[in-house]
């Protein structure tokens, strides 16, 4: 029996990354190959479940894809697998433009069924008349039960049975509160010191599920669900994934790249698209700017997003590693550089505290985490006759933005709202740098050059 289904909620904070990692895990220990997504952009949550499933998590975000993009690339991925489970984002109707890129646009898309994850608590009864809302705002979806979190006591979940039982959406299961089961801060991320902390809580997490979920039920009710999309675009996602038809004949190299990518704890904010389209375009080396002592040799560099501030010391002193990076862009190498890659070339980041740790230097400004704050949203811009789009989250700041390296003079990145963003683009010889984590899934990273 194959099963699909996306985990959704009312609103962010209803636990929908906990009960997606206890529920891939929990299915994995029963022997079942799952495949996990995330609806958005998210390179985070997509960690967790890697880690919970033992397999790469694929983003569906229709904002940096097109519909047939996003469709072709869940088929893709979730035909060998037993159980393909996509975790929402933010409440199930929140996109870009009202429902446009959110949690039940990508259901549409999918056709995949919603399982949606309503936080019970102050909450009893009153349940019924939001369940009878979500079962009927939207005919396209097909809302196949609900799952309730912080149920407090028996009695708050005969109540809860009796709204669900008037409005005819089936109840999976009743998590009760539980402590010790939160994931920890989103700027905290997989580093080595929390990893071990992120795996007990998914294994408790999947110790809750199977305890509070009937997953045959939940299996059974989600089971083929995903095999009818909706009918305005059910042709178009019968169609296989390939390079034919997400690509120009013109956009792979003319010849085998080699490729390095930068690969360990400080550098891992990257889309498993991203990546495989690289393997299609040369050979792709990773390598580690922490421990390794040199980069390998390389046509392009891609230095993608992570967290260089918690590995200052060992990335500032491996000085050979520096010099290589260095010297590849020094001379004409192609690099692409997203975020914390960015400020691993500047010529200093300095870190909550005031120290500053010299860094690779080809850009002259410095990156600080002094005074964080977030920065976060879509991202869009026009170069070298195309769109790029992307997304931005980070907590630090460039600083000395006139001075070295400038940004790209006519070069305007935008939110997906058109606003103008202040996101910088730096350009220095084949280099491109920015904030922006780019999404190169449906086209070549290598018109950027």
């Amino acid at each position: 029996m194959k099963s699909n289904f996306l985990i959704g909620a009312t609103n962010s904070g209803c636990g929908k990354t906990t009960i997606t990692v206890g529920l891939l895990r929990a299915l994995k220990n029963k022997g079942f190959k799952v495949q996990p997504f995330k609806c958005g952009p998210d390179y985070i949550d997509t960690q967790y479940h890697r880690l919970a499933a033992g397999a790469d998590s694929i983003n569906l975000d229709t904002w940096l894809a097109s519909n047939g993009h996003v469709g072709r690339l869940f088929q893709h991925y979730g035909s060998t697998a037993e159980v393909s489970i996509a975790e929402g984002v933010m409440g199930l109707f929140d996109g870009f433009n009202r429902m446009q890129g959110s949690s039940a646009h990508v259901a549409q898309i999918t056709g995949l069924p919603v399982v949606l994850i309503v936080n019970a608590k102050s909450m009893a009864y009153s349940a019924a008349p939001l369940l009878y809302g979500y079962l009927h705002y939207c005919k396209d979806i097909h809302m196949a039960g609900v799952i309730f979190n912080q149920v407090g006591s028996g009695r708050h979940a005969q109540l809860l049975e009796s709204a669900c039982k008037d409005v005819g959406m089936q109840c999976f299961g009743m998590v009760p509160k539980m402590r010790d089961m939160e994931i920890p801060s989103r700027h905290l991320g997989l580093t080595l010191e929390n990893t071990a902390l992120i795996e007990r809580i998914i294994e408790k997490a999947a110790q809750t599920v199977q305890e509070h979920i009937n997953l045959d039920a939940l299996l059974e009710a989600t089971a083929h669900a995903a095999s009818s999309p909706s009918t305005h675009t059910a042709a178009t996602f019968r169609q296989p994934l390939s390079t034919k038809d997400s690509f120009s004949p013109s956009a792979h190299p003319k010849n085998r790249q080699r490729i390095a990518v930068a690969c360990d704890e400080a550098f891992n904010f990257v889309y498993r698209e991203n990546i495989d389209r690289l393997h299609e375009w040369g050979e792709v080396s990773f390598f580690s700017p922490i421990h390794d002592g040199e980069m390998p040799p390389a046509d392009f560099l891609y230095l993608p997003g992570g967290y260089p501030e918690f590995f200052l010391p060992q990335l500032s002193n491996n000085q050979s590693m520096l010099q290589s990076v260095r010297t590849h862009i020094e001379q004409g190498g192609r690099t692409l550089a997203e975020c914390g890659g960015m400020m691993y070339l500047c010529s200093h980041i300095i870190d909550a505290e005031g120290l500053p740790y010299p860094m690779v230097g080809v850009l002259k400004q410095k990156a600080t985490m002094q005074g964080m704050r977030l920065h976060l949203g879509y991202r869009h811009f026009r170069l070298n006759g195309a769109e790029w789009k992307g997304h931005e989250f980070h907590y630090s700041t460039i600083m000395n933005q006139t001075t070295g390296a400038p940004p790209v003079a006519d070069t305007i990145q935008y939110d997906a709202q058109e606003n103008p963003a202040s996101t910088p683009i730096y350009i220095y010889k084949n280099l491109l740098a920015t904030y922006t984590h780019l999404y190169w899934g449906n086209q070549s990273i290598f018109n950027l050059f």
